[in-house]
This record gives structure tokens, C-alpha cells and sequence, in this order.
């Protein structure tokens, strides 16, 4: 079988483990980030990829710190909207299919039920207006792409929800968490295996169906309250001690970023073109403190 050279962005990040963790054996995967390659430098990005000799590009790396990003604007944007523009200069030019991570802030939280992929878009903050700038370049230089929005990522690997709140429960009994957002967990094992078949259908179908804006989330909705409860229960089957979730509003626990109210999305139009779902989150969450905890 001849073996798929997949080309990622990034190296440490929760989706890029987690892709080096599943690749299958007919796939080789090349993990590229910094300081050789950093989006926010073009020649670097072109000429990384080049070098890559690849045949399909995943751009997982972004600049992802929320708050910071307020802070950052101009970082952000160059990073995740002028950066994805050069990943899919390169993707053109070496006639590869791109999958380009995505996410929820491109929203602005007010619909009262999950969004679709041709829902208007309306970001409130930095960060999602920096990758809906990128979704718009790399629509606008390579239509050979599948652009993958997604959502409250978690894993055994590096920051997330689940491994924050495993932390505070060693030295709290009760912890705060945001009970007036609603989203969808989402493994980022789940991910990885969800990209390498995107990658591999993409690499052998020409199928306009196959390409576009896809949501990409873990099954089933919660808010943060109802996710954090989930970890707690699951770490107490464990041997942990119990932990009270305290129910709070997002006023409660003011960022400088504006969290979307509702960032569930509907994942209907990725299972008509691929026939794929993600497990429902509480499957995976199971799964991912197996490894946490054991």
C-alpha cells in the first residue's frame, strides 16, 4: 500500500499529539512547527512545506490564547489569518489538499441552537475574527480544502478543561465553573482520527461534496458546570475525593475575551459527505482519564 506523507503544522499542540499518536502505519506524518516553521512568517511557512514533500497539509498550529489575544491583535491575525494564507499558497501550489482547523468563536453565541456551517458568521473577539480570517484566505487561494470548525478541545495532552480541573481538585473541595455556556467537549483523539480519514478521502475523491466548511464536534452538548461534573464524577470512580461543583455565570468570571453563549455545532453536513461522527463526549472523556488518572 503506498504509505500518505501528511504534512501538520505544530508540534506540541493537543490535535498535532494526538495525530502522532494515531497515524496509522500507512501513514507518515510529519509534524513542522517552530522556530523552522512559524505562520507568521511566509517564507518560512513556503518554504518548510515545499520541503516537506507532502500530499496532503493539515494546519493545526494557531495562535489559540483567547484573552491574550485581546491584548495581541495584530499577533493573532497574523498568525491565524495571514498564516493559513500561506499554508494554502503552498497547498496550491503542490496541488495538495488542505484540512485547516477551525473553530467556534467565528460565531457570536446568540443563536438558540447549534450552528450550522452557513450560519453568518459574527465573531465578538481577536481570536475569532483572526481565524475567520483565515478560513476567508484559504477559501480564496485553494479550493482544494476542508476547513474543519471545532470546539472545547480536550485530551491527555497538553492545557485544557479537563486537566485544569483535575489540578484544582487536588487542593479545592469546590470549584466555580460557568453553568451559562453550552458547547460541545471534543477529544482531540477523536480529531486526530477524524483527520487522517478527511485526509485520505480528500488525497483519492475529487468530489466537490467532500470539500468546504465542516463542523467538527464530539457528540452531545453540556456547559462547562455539566462538563466539570463529568470530570469529577469519573476522577471520584477513580479514588479521587469529591469535588462540589459550584454553579456560576459567565458575569461571575469576567474575561478580557467575550465567550460565545452557545457554541454548539451541528455536525450533520460531515456525516452526509463523510459518513463520519465523533463519539459522544462523555464516551471520550472515559477514555481520556483512563490515561490521566488510570
Amino acid at each position: 500500500m503506498t504509505r500518505l506523507r501528511i504534512a501538520v503544522t505544530g508540534l506540541t499542540g493537543q490535535v498535532v499529539s494526538a495525530l502522532i499518536e494515531r497515524a496509522p502505519r500507512e501513514v507518515e506524518l510529519i509534524a513542522l512547527g517552530r522556530p523552522q516553521l512559524d505562520l507568521s512568517m511566509r517564507d518560512a511557512v513556503l518554504a518548510t512545506l515545499r520541503a516537506a514533500r507532502c500530499d496532503v497539509i493539515v494546519n493545526a498550529a494557531a495562535y489559540t490564547a483567547v484573552d491574550r489575544a485581546e491584548s495581541e491583535p495584530d499577533l493573532a491575525m497574523r498568525v491565524n489569518g495571514e498564516g493559513a494564507g500561506y499554508v494554502a499558497e503552498v497547498a496550491a501550489e503542490l496541488g495538495a489538499p488542505l484540512l485547516h482547523l477551525s473553530t467556534d468563536y467565528v460565531f457570536d453565541g446568540t443563536l438558540d441552537r447549534p450552528w450550522r456551517e452557513d450560519d453568518p458568521t459574527g465573531p465578538t473577539g481577536a481570536y475569532g475574527r483572526s481565524k475567520l480570517a483565515g478560513e476567508q484566505a484559504i477559501a480564496a487561494i485553494h479550493a482544494n480544502h476542508a476547513i474543519l470548525r471545532t470546539a472545547w478541545v480536550y485530551s491527555p495532552f497538553g492545557a485544557n478543561f479537563v486537566k485544569t480541573m483535575l489540578r484544582l481538585g487536588e487542593t479545592r473541595s469546590e470549584i466555580g465553573v460557568v453553568a451559562d455556556q453550552t458547547g460541545n467537549p471534543t477529544s482531540a483523539l477523536d480529531i486526530a482520527d477524524a483527520l487522517i480519514a478527511i485526509a485520505t478521502r480528500l488525497r483519492a475523491d475529487p468530489s466537490p461534496a467532500l470539500r468546504g466548511v465542516f463542523h467538527m464536534t464530539g457528540a452531545g452538548a453540556a456547559t462547562w458546570a455539566d462538563f466539570a461534573e463529568a470530570i469529577f464524577a469519573e476522577a471520584e470512580r477513580r479514588g479521587r475525593p469529591p469535588i462540589k461543583v459550584r454553579r456560576i455565570a459567565t458575569a461571575d468570571y469576567p474575561t478580557p475575551a467575550k465567550r460565545p453563549a452557545n457554541s454548539r455545532l451541528d455536525n450533520e453536513k460531515l456525516s452526509r459527505a463523510y459518513g463520519l461522527a465523533l463519539p459522544h463526549w462523555r464516551t471520550s472523556l472515559t477514555t481520556c482519564l483512563d490515561r490521566l488518572i488510570g
